[in-house]
């Protein structure tokens, strides 16, 4: 009887240590979707990196450019976000401003006053010089990206360069493409100024959806500034990305070199389609670009 007793007690001692053990995986759980959702989606990082060239006019020496991308607002950025993001923004004191798209969320309604709110805080954006912008896939899903960028000292870049000039007769360049999902990317139109000079300017070409580089392989650039892939949005440990949305599937990380160019691509600031980010914040860059 005491053997068959105790036997019975072990069998109780098990269950309860099953059930403890049950209990507090479902705790981690709901603590680690808690976390990503409410905890890592907020704050704002400020990511920095020094760039060096042998191709860049001396005059563009120390040039500072601010990147941001993926905005999403009404995923999990809303106007106090907004707010705090064009603060950080201007307190890094940009010569440039670049933005690589996704400004708002998919399946987002928002009404007149937001949208206005929208416009009068990005209007406070403050670069020293410019901001330019490329259009990203989720910005052909509404007409939120015509209600507002127009209303915006924005330069939009659609398949097409511009001539950047900063205390010297030597440009630099600046490419912009359409979206590689949505929208109808025409790189010999953008790239056409090789039609024009034979001058080797450095070139920062911007695109939002990172796989696009492939593309323009056969083009000379040196610089390119993406988004769309927010690193994975939800990382782990010496993993990394967990899931890539199309068109980040082969680069999807924050930095490849493409032949002899550097791609950075943006973290992104906003969520995409689950409101959540695991070790992966949300996020602006910070260039500095030095000539050698």
């Amino acid at each position: 009887m005491k053997k068959e007793k105790n036997k019975e007690n072990d069998k109780q001692k098990k269950g309860r240590w099953g059930l403890k053990m049950i209990l507090v995986i479902i705790v981690i759980i709901i603590g680690t979707l808690l976390w990503a959702r409410f905890i890592s989606t907020s704050g704002l990082k400020v990511k920095e990196y020094a760039i060096t060239t042998d191709n860049m006019p001396n005059n563009f020496d120390g040039l500072k450019i601010v990147h941001f991308s993926d905005l999403h607002y009404g995923s999990t950025v809303f106007i106090s976000e907004l707010k705090d993001i064009v603060k950080r923004i201007n307190d890094q004191k940009p010569d440039i401003i670049v933005f690589t798209g996704d400004l708002v969320e998919n399946g987002v309604q928002l009404s007149e006053s937001e949208i206005n709110s929208v416009i009068t805080e990005l209007k406070k954006l403050d670069p020293k010089i410019e901001t330019f912008a490329v259009k990203g896939n989720h910005d052909y899903d509404h007409d939120y990206w015509d209600l507002i960028v127009p209303e915006l000292d924005w330069h939009v870049l659609n398949n097409t360069y511009e001539y950047f000039y900063y205390n010297g007769s030597t440009p630099i360049l600046f490419v912009g493409l359409d979206d590689y999902l949505e929208g109808n990317p025409d790189y010999d139109n953008a790239f056409s100024y090789l039609n024009e000079t034979t001058e080797d300017l450095y070139t920062i070409v911007l695109l939002h959806e990172p796989d696009q580089v492939d593309e323009i392989t056969n083009y000379d650039f040196d610089l390119v500034l993406s988004g769309h892939s927010h690193l994975g949005q939800v990382r782990l440990p010496l993993i990394g990305a967990i899931y890539t949305p199309e068109g980040s599937k082969k680069y999807y990380d924050e930095h490849y070199k493409i032949g002899n160019a550097d791609m950075y691509i943006s973290g992104g600031i906003g969520t995409s389609t689950l409101k959540m980010r695991f070790f992966n914040k949300p996020s602006i860059t910070l260039y500095r670009i030095y000539t050698n």
